[in-house]
This record gives C-alpha cells, structure tokens and sequence, in this order.
C-alpha cells in the first residue's frame, strides 16, 4: 500500500531528524544519510535504516532532502555518490530545504533529462510542526510529481500548497522568511522591554491575544524569547541565508527591502558573534547580552 513506501532521507539536523521521526510514526520504512555517523547511528538506533551514501538512498522511490544550502543539495543529489549519480529512473526528489528559486529550477532541469522527478517543498513550522504533522508546506513542480509526492508530504504537514512550476515554492518561503525573519526580531525588541519591565511574559501574552499584535508567530516564541529559552527548534545561521536570499532576489526584481536587509544584517551579527548554530531565540543575546540564561 501506498502508505508502506519507504523515504529516504539526506540531512538529519534538527529538521531532518524531525521529519525521519515523523514518518516513522507514520509507519512509513525510512532510511537515511548525514555526514555526521553519530546522526545516522542515532536514527539507526531507532528503527531507520542506515545509508552509506546518498546514492544508497535511491533505493527507495522517494528521497526528501533537508539540507543547508544550494551548493549543498547539488552535490547531495548530482555528485559522484549522489542521489542520482546512477541516473535511477523514476525515482522522485522532494527537495525540503530553503535555496535559491534558479538554482531549483536548474535542479528539476537536471533531475529530468535523468529520468527522475524533482519537487521543490520548502516548509514553515519547524522541528515541532514535523512533530506534529502540521507543517506548512509550499510545493513547485510539475503536477504529475506533486501528485506523487503528496501521499508522503500529507504525513509531514497540514496544509500544503502548489504554487507553479519548479522554483514557486522557494520563492513563496522567501515571502515566508522576510514575514518571519522580521517577525522574530520585533518580538526580540518586544520580549527585551518586557524583561526590563520585569513583567511576567506569560501574563504579557495573554493581553495580547486577541488583539491587533496577536499571531501564530506571537503565541509560539513571544514567551520563549521572553525566557531566552535557547531549546532548538531551528538555527540562526539558517534565517541568515534565507533572508540573505530572498534580497538577493528582491535586488533582482528591483524590489527595495529595508527592514528585511536591516533584520538580516542583525542576524548576520549574532551568527559572526558565535551563535549561528543557535535556536533564533538567540536574538536575545543582542538586544540583552547581559542577561542570557538569567
């Protein structure tokens, strides 16, 4: 049945190993890659089956890829030992991670003239929306791989969205990051004033409930941010990129962004000062250096 058809998955950080869970939760056989053994072993550990490489992953029809950076994906997918190194017909690759449009529009090309899907799903919802099964995902490629794609994407997520062609998802996450990037450096000021006031975070949430400030992005990392707690559910140096590229398109479409260049220059910082590999509630570290895990 549909629902048995093993995943593989290449990248196992935060978001990866979410999702590897999850789908195991789900039933379905999942087998896995990261260059880190220590990842795989923890995965293995749990019922995954181990990778030696990322060619090994197209054993399986599907691979989901969650993975840092373009550069990254392309090796992953096309190298010497990538996903589709041996050319395998058929097999689809439902790309999750957060890259340039261009590059994944290349990506599909390629993928294609091998015999094989692509499907770009970059998310919203982080490690715990994985958890869940609530994810938001945004879906680019053509529709015979969407479809395909869906029965195992419907594990992940609660909603989801195609948008167009190969590269639509990516460009809808960078719509997404500049709203949640510059999202989470207003409630990095918000939280900084509360602590100076000494309110309690929790009861400060509940006034703003309901009101004009009120959003999901509110009510899920107001109070984590207000208690600098650093748990991760997603890392700092991942915002930097994103919002680097989404001004790199928005330069490409002669469309200003001076809050998002400003939120990113701030998020730059924080990664060049030690904390790129930090939950985004590091922000907390600029706007109150002295106070961390007070």
């Amino acid at each position: 049945m549909e629902e048995h058809i093993e995943v593989g998955i290449a990248g196992l950080g935060v978001m990866g190993a979410a999702i590897a869970r999850r789908l195991m939760k789900q039933g379905r056989p999942v087998r896995v890659y990261d260059i880190r053994p220590d990842a795989v072993a923890e995965l293995s550990s749990e019922g995954a089956l181990a990778a030696p490489s990322p060619a090994h992953l197209a054993e399986s029809p599907v691979v989901l890829l969650s993975l840092n950076t373009a550069d990254i994906v392309e090796e992953v997918a096309f190298g010497p030992e990538g996903v589709l190194a041996g050319a395998p017909d058929g097999v689809l690759v439902i790309d999750m991670s957060s890259i340039d449009p261009a590059r994944t529009r290349e990506f599909a090309r390629r993928a294609a003239e091998l015999g094989a899907g692509w499907v770009d799903a970059p998310l919203s919802g982080g490690a715990p929306g994985a958890a869940r099964g609530e994810l938001t995902l945004m879906l680019g490629g053509d529709e015979e791989h969407v479809e395909r794609a869906l029965p195992v994407l419907e594990d992940l997520a609660s909603r989801l969205t195609r948008l167009g062609p190969a590269g639509s998802g990516q460009l809808a996450k960078s719509v997404n990051q500049v709203l949640v990037g510059c999202g989470f450096a207003a409630l990095a000021e918000a939280a900084a004033l509360v602590r100076a006031a000494g309110l309690p975070p929790r009861q400060v949430l509940a006034a703003l409930s309901g009101g004009r400030a009120d959003s999901a992005l509110l009510r899920e990392f107001f109070v984590k941010f207000a208690e600098f707690d650093l748990s991760p559910t997603g890392r700092l140096s991942n915002m930097v990129k994103d919002l680097e590229a989404a001004r790199d398109y928005a330069r490409s479409a002669g469309v200003p962004l001076p809050v998002t260049s400003a939120v990113a220059e701030l998020h730059r910082w924080l990664a060049a000062a030690g904390h790129g590999d930090a939950d985004n509630a590091a922000l907390m570290h600029y706007y109150c250096p002295t106070e961390a895990g007070s």
